[in-house]
């Protein structure tokens, strides 16, 4: 039987089929996602569970000429590959190839680039007053988002303005029940009534001034482009309510759609995950943070956890299995998550807050105005610090040093092994008179047994890890042990000192007292931005201390730093430890 995706380059291509063949297209694209992510490793379940939708909006809509946003793009696979890049979705989230997210300087299909979510009604709005403004009243905008980043504060923002317009704009409701993990609050609750038609009789999203249709079964392609064709010749806001399964078409996908978000790889016939060696292996930071504050909760009932829509990627389930009334996912609520935990920390409770490094900027007001400004001993765990791989600029690190160094009262941690982790967490929770904020990265630490027993950390000290005559190395962070083995293979180690500083802020001002006076050089090495990060700091110490010999910093150079494994990216970067034993021999 013929293939017709093997004969679709654009939409154009797509737009000349009947439509009693879309079904067909949409099950080879179901089957070329599955056959390219099983070995490549991806997104899965949020792509799969928009096939239909991906086949029929592109068959509808002029794109590229109307508009097109996805939300988060975790779901933007298929219009991927049916907007020229099906030769080259091989290369998807790999080194020099193209991005798991929707990105503007990649296609002219992709009208705005989203790996953060909730931002799609903001900028599709923008995007259709622009239209209006220039007298374009024809041009469609339509933006497709998931019930999980619709809760958001953003969104609902973005709503708000939406309803009191006649802009040209269609807002697709994809509503499966599941972010990465389960959806909450209760905007998922009205949603689920709805589906059962038990809401009741006012909808939400007529009350904001939509033109709300809805739900329909968004796996059904001819119920689906009848009703986008009634809405494209429909003008002013418009909201249709689709029912999808995340995961649709590959059977362990939808019955466990958490492992499948991003599965890794797995068997393209059978959805079999591929087993990993089961050698051991140290933990990953995320997992030891996760016992740890149930271990610490155990013992201190004012503990308390909150993730915004992360608990399974922060390790914040293993509480919320535990410890239940205790943990809080709030969903994707990154501002309500940090002023909550000032609120809990006003009254006593002791609040670890742990949110992604990427996803505290989009609550940096509420760290400055809700925590600091208050003084509130609130703990900030900052998951995924540092270049996080595949996921690309979007989701990488590394800019926390540099916007929380200047935040007043805020003190600023990096442990460089599990130890160090478990034990800022114990020293934070037995009571700060500041907040606090934990750096650590994505992925695995040093240590097999690392369940040590806890000691107290010294606020503002920083720890001699071997010594030297020469050459001062200042690590903040798991980029230390990287630094470890670079010393390990250079001959004149002698003259080379390493010191693990722990605290970006407070520095630890006796010993770079002490290091400046002893040494010819002083190198800075971080995971985060070279402007205004850890380096910086350390310069700042020695302009006032008068240092006279040479600092240099390394961290990242200021650009973004494109996807791509952590191992290739930290190479590029000059900071894995052949690149710094390279650089360290130049001053012996």
């Amino acid at each position: 039987m013929k293939k017709l995706l093997k004969n679709i380059e654009l939409p154009n291509d797509l737009r000349q089929l009947q439509k009693e063949q879309l079904p067909k297209l949409a099950k080879e694209l179901r089957e070329f996602i599955i056959d390219v992510v099983a070995t490549k490793e991806g997104h899965l379940g949020a792509s799969l569970g928009v096939v239909e939708l991906t086949v029929a909006l592109h068959y509808v809509f002029e794109t590229p000429n109307d508009k097109l946003i996805w939300d988060v793009g975790h779901q933007a696979y298929g219009h991927k590959i049916l907007t020229g890049r099906k030769e080259i979705f091989d290369t998807n989230r790999q080194l020099n190839g193209i991005s798991g997210f929707p990105k503007r300087s990649e296609s002219a299909y992709d009208d705005f680039s989203t790996g953060h979510s909730s931002t799609s009604i903001s900028a599709i709005l923008g995007m259709a007053m622009a239209s209006q403004l220039k007298g374009d009243t024809q041009k469609q905008h339509i933006a497709v988002i998931g019930d999980a980043s619709i809760a958001s504060g953003m969104a609902f923002e973005g709503l708000n303005h939406l309803g009191v317009t006649n802009a040209n704009v269609l807002i697709i409701l994809n509503d499966n029940a599941i972010g990465i993990d389960p959806s909450v609050g209760a905007l998922k609750k009205y949603l689920t009534n709805v589906k059962k038609g038990t809401a009741k009789e006012e909808n939400i999203f007529e009350c904001l001034n939509l033109n709300y249709s809805g739900p329909i079964d968004g796996h059904d392609l001819p119920v689906l482009l009848k009703e986008l064709e009634r809405l494209k010749s429909i003008q002013g806001p418009r909201l249709l309510h689709i029912i999808t399964t995340k995961g649709k078409g590959l059977k362990k996908a939808e019955e466990n759609q958490v492992a499948y978000h991003a599965p890794g790889k797995f068997d393209k016939l059978t959805g079999e995950l591929k087993k990993k060696s089961p050698q051991q292996q140290p933990p990953k930071y995320q997992d030891v943070f996760g016992h740890t504050i149930v271990e610490l909760a155990k013992k201190n009932k004012n503990v308390i956890g909150i993730t915004p829509a992360m608990p399974t990627g922060s390790s914040l389930k293993y509480m919320m299995e535990e410890l239940p009334e205790r943990a809080f996912d709030v969903g994707i609520a990154e501002q309500h998550a940090v002023t909550l935990a000032a609120g809990m920390a006003a009254e006593g409770l002791v609040p670890f807050c742990n949110i992604y490094s990427t996803f505290l900027q989009r609550a940096y007001d509420q760290v400055i105005h809700d925590v600091a400004l208050q003084n509130l001993p609130v703990i900030f765990c900052l998951d995924r610090a540092g270049l996080v791989g595949q996921d690309g600029p979007t989701h990488h690190g590394v800019f926390d040093l540099a916007y929380l160094r200047c935040i007043p009262n805020l003190i600023i941690f990096a442990p460089m092994n599990e130890g160090e982790l478990r034990n800022i967490m114990y020293t934070a929770q037995k009571g700060l008179e500041a907040p606090i904020a934990i750096r650590y990265p994505r992925g695995r630490g040093t240590t097999i047994a690392w369940r040590t027993s806890f000691s107290e950390i010294e606020i503002g000290t920083a720890k001699q890890i071997k010594k030297g005559n020469k050459i001062a190395v200042l690590s903040l962070g798991h980029i230390g042990n990287e630094v470890q083995k670079a010393i390990e293979n250079i001959s004149k180690a002698d003259t080379i000192a390493h010191y693990d500083m722990r605290f970006a802020k407070p520095l630890d001002l006796n010993i770079l007292k002490s290091i400046f006076e002893n040494f010819e050089y002083v190198i800075t090495i971080e995971d985060g931005c070279k402007i205004g990060g850890f380096g910086s700091a350390v310069l700042d110490q020695a302009n006032v201390l008068n240092y006279q010999g040479t600092i240099k910093v390394l961290g990242i150079d200021d650009t973004f730093v494109q996807q791509g494994t952590v191992e290739e990216l930290y190479d590029i970067c000059g900071l894995n430890a052949k690149a710094i034993k390279t650089y360290l021999e130049q001053f012996q």
